[in-house]
């Protein structure tokens, strides 16, 4: 018996090392299929030049994956700062917004002495004013009391921010001309909205909208449809006196405005107009 006991525990011996050996080679084998970093050996330099090359190629995918690892290998240096400024460029032109946002936002607050500050700002503002461009195209499909334009306002703070901290930047005049297009595009909703409501017969509402687009963009051209709502919605609810005074600044504002021609008859100008009409 005794001859047994010895003879199973040297069978249960090499059995374990036979199992301990291929699990060892079962490791071995594992790793020698973990995916290995094809930039292990390329210096960040080297990479940051590859991945400007692979952008102006419009290879965007691509030159993500390198700058990302020169953010990560140059990480304190001007060199990764110029990195995550490339890489929320690339983002933005593969419409990853969220991405591009996010970067700008952590440039702008982890270097602000930045020599490229006034670019971040810059970039910052297009990606919102490039997203707020397709808000418009989709407008028939969209209730305008629903639409939020938000990205236009942050697009419009991201360049005032460029102008007043940088009113010598090269990408100031741009972010002037941008500005006032946000501005104008944001009386065109006002009063989108406020047109919605004067067809549903929410002429209260639609007056409210329309005095809020007169009150915070007096130079936008939508200002003059604002007030021939506010007419029309102050002539439904009785309140002549508001209506007379809506059409005296009218009247004064353009006095070649087609809301005053007559011919439709009185204040009906723009209620036959589609309700998603733009202009």
């Amino acid at each position: 018996m005794k001859l047994l006991k010895n003879t199973s525990w040297h069978t249960w011996a090499g059995s374990r090392a036979v199992l301990m050996a291929l699990m060892a080679s079962a490791f071995l084998a594992a790793c020698d299929t973990t995916p290995k970093d094809e930039y292990a050996n390329i210096s960040p330099d080297k990479l940051y030049a590859d991945a400007k090359d692979d952008a102006a190629d419009g290879n965007y995918e691509t030159a993500i994956k390198r700058l990302e690892k020169v953010e990560a290998r140059a990480s304190g240096t001007l060199l990764a700062q110029q990195a995550q400024i490339d890489l929320a460029y690339a983002y933005y032109k593969t419409g990853e917004k969220a991405q591009a946002l996010a970067k700008l936002e952590r440039f702008i607050r982890l270097h602000p002495t930045s020599p490229a500050l006034d670019y971040a700002y810059y970039l910052q503002g297009l990606v919102n004013f490039n997203d707020d461009l397709g808000l418009f195209g989709r407008i028939a499909s969209q209730d305008l009391s629903e639409r939020d334009q938000q990205a236009s306002r942050d697009a419009y703070e991201s360049f005032k921010q460029l102008i007043e901290r940088f009113p010598r930047s090269k990408y100031a005049e741009d972010a002037r001309l941008r500005m006032n297009h946000v501005v104008n595009s944001l009386a065109a909703g006002e009063v989108h909205v406020a047109r919605y409501y004067l067809r549903r017969g929410a002429y209260l509402a639609a007056a409210n909208r329309a005095q809020q687009a007169v009150k915070d963009y007096r130079q936008s051209p939508s200002v003059e449809e604002a007030l021939y709502i506010m007419a029309e919605s102050y002539n439904q609810l009785g309140l002549t006196l508001l209506r007379d005074d809506a059409l005296r600044v009218l009247k004064q504002s353009f006095p070649d405005s087609a809301y005053l021609n007559g011919k439709t008859g009185p204040l009906t100008a723009a209620a036959k107009k589609p309700w998603w009409q733009l202009w």
